[in-house]
């Protein structure tokens, strides 16, 4: 049994090194005595706030997951199960290429019998919708600064595409009959079928608005929460220090999603602190000091946040390993 749980935390294991990695490479962007001086006299008074504006978006992305949950055939589950499938879902974020949010499908399947597709289609349908919520919240960032346009248009027109093949049923059952033709494919046809199916009821026009509505407010939480570290560091307030902040949260979360990089470590950071100098022109290591101090607020916690759920949920580890 125990080896089975390591099964699991085997896999955490590159993006947990990888993590550490980047903080070194960020201490050491900057200088390390000034970027630890940085840290040590942040206004600590802050950070309980930036951490409760975090768990604002856990909040509201919850209440899309379990919306998501009822629409792919989940009937009557206990909020107290659902929280803590999506509160364990968090360590999986920092797997390589986030592959092992997939398991989140296997857990939905032993807890309430929804074929594994359509439980993979919930985790889909999440990221998509925390990324179109980012992408407009990004939007007055980018007309302010052209230079990030053409990655903004490619990302955002990528993502309508997909829900409009999605959405458009006839042509997308006839990818999937063609598909099936494929020896390789062939064999994992009813499963992509029950993934389509998924997908599709979550990408339904109502379906969307909600979620994209949720994912849009809930990640304002967390670019508020960037201002907060900012303020915190001692950056002068104001309404462009605040643009700026929630402009750079939510473009690094884009750039660190599009990646495929576990937990968008690397992309995500270098994105923050490379914005945070361009646009605000701070040193490098205040950038480094601020980006340092909300990548904690923000993935580690959920991470850790993750991780405590694991501890007592024994039984879910187990499980899992056991596919």
């Amino acid at each position: 049994m125990e080896e089975k749980s390591n099964t699991i935390l085997r896999r955490l294991i590159p993006g947990l090194l990888f993590g550490f990695l980047v903080f070194l490479v960020l201490i050491l962007i900057g200088d390390l005595r000034q970027v630890s001086n940085q840290v040590l006299g942040f206004q600590w008074k802050y950070y309980p706030l930036v951490l409760l504006l975090t768990l604002f978006n856990y909040l509201l992305r919850f209440f899309k997951w379990h919306y998501y949950l009822g629409l792919v055939g989940v009937k009557n589950y206990p909020l107290i199960n659902s929280a803590r499938l999506f509160l364990a879902g968090f360590p999986l974020a920092v797997t390589p290429g986030k592959a092992g949010e997939a398991l989140k499908g296997v857990w939905l399947k032993k807890e309430t019998g929804v074929p594994i597709s359509r439980g993979i289609s919930v985790v889909l349908a999440e990221r998509i919708s925390d990324g179109l919520g980012v992408l407009l919240l990004s939007t007055l960032g980018v007309i302010a600064y052209p230079r990030y346009w053409p990655a903004f248009a490619i990302i955002f027109s990528g993502l309508i595409l997909l829900i409009l093949v999605i959405q458009i049923r006839p042509a997308a059952l006839w990818l999937i009959d063609q598909g099936g033709k494929f020896p390789l494919i062939k064999r994992f046809s009813g499963g992509l079928r029950e993934f389509y199916e998924g997908s599709y009821t979550l990408f339904r026009p109502k379906a969307i608005l909600i979620a994209v509505s949720l994912g849009t407010i809930s990640w304002l939480g967390e670019g508020i929460g960037m201002y907060l570290v900012l303020l915190g560091l001692g950056v002068a307030p104001g309404w462009t220090t605040l643009s700026v902040a929630v402009f750079v949260l939510a473009f690094s979360t884009v750039v660190g999603a599009v990646s495929a990089l576990p937990g968008g470590l690397g992309a995500a950071e270098a994105s923050i602190a490379g914005m945070l100098t361009l646009l605000l022109s701070l040193n490098r290591d205040t950038a480094a000091a601020a980006t340092l101090l909300i990548r904690f607020a923000t993935l580690w916690f959920a991470v850790a946040l993750g991780l405590a759920v694991w501890g007592f949920s024994r039984k879910l580890l187990f499980g899992a390993a056991d596919e």
